[in-house]
């Protein structure tokens, strides 16, 4: 039996300005990965104590869908986007997050 995954790519902002331009990357690459075979939907989240943190969480019906897709020509391409705001530094052990959009 195949169990749902999801997976968390943390962003950095920097800025105010940074948060709406992470937020229109997300929603440019939510809909090049509409209809990606195994993606259930998407989240985009901003940490509540530093807004400046953002997470991209997508929800997976099975760990092989989601490496599968990881493992596509097309996959460095659609997330392009969002590359230049990846968190490189240890992301934070906990945060609360709220819902900034979602893709389904």
């Amino acid at each position: 039996m195949s169990t749902r995954v999801r997976a968390l790519l943390f962003l950095a902002a920097g800025t105010e300005a940074g948060g709406e331009l992470i937020a229109d990357a997300y929603h440019r690459v939510s809909s090049e990965l509409a209809g990606t075979a195994g993606l259930l939907g998407n989240e985009l989240l901003r940490c509540r104590d530093e807004p400046d943190r953002l997470v991209v969480l997508s929800e997976w019906a099975s760990l092989a869908d989601f490496q599968r897709w990881e493992r596509t020509a097309g996959h460095r391409a659609a997330t392009a986007p969002l590359r230049p705001f990846q968190e490189h530094a240890a992301p934070p052990r906990h945060g609360c997050y709220e819902v900034v959009a979602t893709h389904h």
